[in-house]
């Protein structure tokens, strides 16, 4: 896990506008101020940090942060995740491509999206094409181990053209160095004050139990979910809930995402890029792409390509910048794909009912709201 970023701070330079990378939903507004921008970056470095603790450390009153952030969560769609990390879990993490016929691509990706073992669900070239990240478990030594469910039942999908599952080997970039983190918002400075201290992973999988699972799921919901509503549901005590959130937090298991819409920081387009690197270079490559502030993900898969990266740019000109710039100066790249993605459904959180209702309105401008 590349810490070092969430540690110091920016890679770019400070008041930079911040590129989005979050699948969620969005509204068209005006744009963020610098002080909504230092809120998700802090925010992003720590979900459950106390407004107190944040307003002390960018100089303004908790209420002023707590005010922002109400305002940020109903007109911006932002929200705090708890989310689980596969590899501090044994998890294998797929990365899926589905063909289909024209008219099976909508409800497709819908029932990904409503899956619970997807995340990031969109639709790519022009509607007939579906990707989506699958986790599965990853005990190898079984006949089908490490295989998702999804990648069994996909196949015999009705209208189904083609399936491509590529296994992620390595992450270079992602989880829970959101791309808030390259943002320059806060200084180095305030990085130091507000970010927690790095995870140490496990030598052996975490196993999570059912009251585990339980705790997780209201977090996934709702990262900030107050104490007392969490012991609520796991019928634990409110030392129990944080002592056992410490743990999770402090092996990896757990970390915390801010998710929100590409145009609510002005990044409205989303592209998958697939490159081919010798493998002699290939960890390099990964590295150099993970500080590239375009790149929200970066790993390294099986199959001809062995690097997948999904990049965010205002426009297809800052895209076409960005592939003949950073990436072709890159030595050892010998071929890039790229799909802009036309289509989010779901980000790296639970399902939202109003996703598949945006998809559809702005597949059907003039259906009914």
């Amino acid at each position: 896990m590349r810490s070092d970023i969430s540690r110091r701070g920016s890679r770019t330079s400070a008041g930079h506008r911040p590129t989005a990378g979050r699948g969620g939903p969005s509204r068209d507004s005006a744009p963020l101020d610098d002080l909504d921008r230092r809120i998700a970056h802090a925010l992003q470095l720590d979900g459950r940090l106390a407004f107190s603790r944040i307003a002390e450390v960018l100089g303004v009153s908790d209420q002023t942060i707590a005010r922002r952030w109400a305002r940020l969560r109903a007109d911006r769609s932002m929200r705090v995740l708890g989310l689980t990390e596969p590899a501090v879990l044994g998890e294998t993490v797929w990365l899926v491509r589905v063909s289909t016929t024209p008219d099976a691509a909508v409800p497709l990706a819908e029932a990904l999206a409503r899956r619970t073992d997807t995340t990031w669900v969109a639709m790519m070239a022009g509607g007939t094409e579906v990707s989506a990240v699958a986790r599965a478990g990853s005990d190898w030594t079984h006949e089908g181990g490490g295989e998702a469910l999804l990648l069994r039942e996909l196949p015999r999908t009705p209208r189904v053209l083609a399936v491509h599952a590529y296994c992620q080997l390595h992450q270079f970039f992602g989880g829970a160095e959101g791309l808030i983190l390259k943002s320059g918002m806060l200084s180095p400075d305030q990085v130091a004050q507000l970010a927690p201290p790095p995870p140490t992973p496990p030598e052996e999988p975490v196993r999570l139990t059912a009251d585990d699972r339980t705790l997780l799921t209201r977090l996934a919901h709702d990262g900030r979910t107050p104490v007392a509503e969490l012991a609520s549901a796991t019928g634990w005590s409110p030392s129990a809930v944080r002592r056992r959130m410490a743990e999770l937090r402090g092996c990896g298991a757990l970390y915390f995402d801010v998710e929100y819409g590409p145009r609510v920081f002005g990044q409205g387009l989303r592209a998958a890029v697939w490159l081919s690197v010798p493998p002699a270079r290939l960890h390099a490559t990964g590295e150099a792409l993970a500080a590239h502030e375009e790149v929200a993900f970066a790993c390294a898969t099986t199959g001809a390509a062995n690097l997948f990266l999904t990049v965010v740019c205002r426009d297809t000109r800052e895209l076409y910048a960005y592939l003949t710039g950073p990436v072709a100066r890159l030595s050892g790249v010998q071929n890039v794909e790229t799909y802009p993605v036309v289509r989010s459904l779901k980000g790296p959180g639970p399902f939202l009912q109003s996703q598949v209702r945006s998809t559809r309105a702005r597949q059907d401008p003039h259906r009914a709201p």
